[in-house]
C-alpha cells in the first residue's frame, strides 16, 4: 500500500512537471501579452515647455492610442536632469514607469561628477534611441555681433566679459561652449539655467547674458519672431529650419555637439515587456506625422534599438571625456 502511495506521488509530480513544460511558457506569454493593464508614467527630467517635454507629450499621445492605456507625462526637473533620471532608476521594473532621458543624466554628465545616485548603464533598460538635435547659438537682435566670427572677435577683445547661457553644466550646449572656448582661444563666462530655458531666454532678451545655446525649438520661435538672431548651430550639419545659418564647425573646425533623447526604463525589465515596448515605440516613431513633428522641432528622428542606444552612450563619453578632463569640469 505504501509503495502504491509513493508511486502515485511520483506520477503526480511527473504529470505536474510535464504540464508546466508544455503549458508554462504559453501561460507566461499570455500574462505578458496583457501588458499594459493600467496607465503608464513617462518621466521627463526637465521642466514643461522645452523640446524634450514636447517630444514626450507627442510620444505619450501616440503610445496611448497604440497601447490602449493612458501614458501620462510626469515632469521632474532639477539638478541638470539628475532628479528625474534618478526617479526612473529607482522605479519598479514593471514597464509602468518609462523616461525620456537626455545628455546630462546619462552621458556624458556622469563623467563630471565624483558620485552619482545611479549607474547610467546598469540601473536602466535603455530601449530606443529617439532623436538627436542641434542647439542654436543666438544673440538678441540689438547685439553688436552679426556673425559668429564677429562674436569671437568681440570675445577676444574683451576676455572674461561676454557670457553664454545653457541649460546647465553637462548639457550639450555647455560642452560645445567649452570646446568653442578652447578651439577659438576665447574666454567667455558660462551661466547655467537648470530650471528651464524660460529664465535663460528672459535674461538673453533682457541683456543680462550675451548669447545662449538652446534647443532649436525654443530658438527658432524667437528668431522667426524677430527677437533673436541666430549666429550658428551646433552639430555636424546645417539645420533644415535655417539652411543659410552656418554650423559652428564651419567657422571653428572641430566644434560640434548635439542634444539627444532616448526612451528608457528601470533595470531588470522583463524581456517580453521590454520587447513589446520597443516594438510599440518604434512603430510610433515611424508614423509620418511624428516624423514631421520632430522635424518641426528641429530634431533628427533616429529611432534605433537598444544596441545602437548603448553604442551612442559610449560615443558620447568617448568624444566628451577628453574635453571634460582637459578643462577639469566638475558638477556637484
Amino acid at each position: 500500500m505504501a509503495m502504491q502511495v509513493r508511486f502515485r506521488r511520483v506520477l503526480d509530480a511527473l504529470l505536474i512537471a510535464f504540464a508546466l513544460t508544455i503549458f508554462g511558457t504559453p501561460l507566461m506569454a499570455l500574462a505578458q501579452i496583457e501588458f499594459p493593464s493600467k496607465p503608464i508614467r513617462l518621466v521627463v527630467p526637465f521642466a514643461a515647455g522645452g523640446g524634450t517635454d514636447i517630444a514626450a507629450r507627442l510620444i505619450a499621445q501616440k503610445l496611448t492610442e497604440s497601447l490602449n492605456q493612458p501614458v501620462i507625462v510626469d515632469n521632474r526637473p532639477g539638478d541638470n536632469s539628475i532628479i528625474g533620471t534618478n526617479f526612473l532608476a529607482k522605479a519598479a521594473p514593471d514597464g509602468y514607469t518609462l523616461g525620456l532621458l537626455a545628455n546630462p543624466g546619462i552621458a556624458p554628465g556622469p563623467l563630471m561628477r565624483a558620485s552619482m545616485p545611479y549607474d547610467p548603464i546598469k540601473d536602466f533598460t535603455h530601449l530606443v534611441l529617439v532623436s538627436t538635435a542641434p542647439n542654436g547659438f543666438a544673440v538678441r537682435m540689438d547685439h553688436p555681433a552679426k556673425s559668429l566670427q564677429q562674436f569671437i572677435e568681440m570675445a577676444k577683445a574683451r576676455p572674461g566679459v561676454l557670457s553664454y547661457g545653457t541649460s546647465g553644466i553637462g548639457s550639450s550646449g555647455f560642452l560645445t561652449g567649452e570646446l568653442l572656448k578652447d578651439r577659438a582661444k576665447i574666454n567667455i563666462l558660462h551661466v547655467p539655467y537648470t530650471k528651464g530655458n524660460a529664465p535663460m531666454n528672459a535674461d538673453l532678451l533682457g541683456g543680462h547674458i550675451d548669447v545662449e545655446f538652446d534647443g532649436m525649438l525654443s530658438v527658432s520661435s524667437f528668431v522667426r519672431g524677430g527677437r533673436l538672431r541666430l549666429l550658428a548651430v551646433t552639430g555636424v550639419r546645417r539645420s533644415p529650419l535655417f539652411p543659410d545659418v552656418p554650423t559652428i564647425d564651419e567657422v571653428v573646425p572641430g566644434v560640434s555637439g548635439e542634444a539627444w533623447n532616448g526612451l528608457s526604463a528601470p533595470a531588470n525589465l522583463p524581456p517580453a515587456v521590454a520587447e513589446k515596448l520597443r516594438v510599440e515605440i518604434t512603430k510610433v516613431l515611424a508614423l509620418p506625422e511624428v516624423r514631421a513633428r520632430f522635424q518641426d522641432l528641429g530634431s533628427t528622428l533616429v529611432n534605433q534599438g537598444q544596441r545602437e542606444y548603448l553604442a551612442h552612450i559610449e560615443r558620447e563619453n568617448a568624444v566628451n571625456g577628453p574635453i571634460i578632463k582637459a578643462a577639469n569640469i566638475r558638477q556637484e
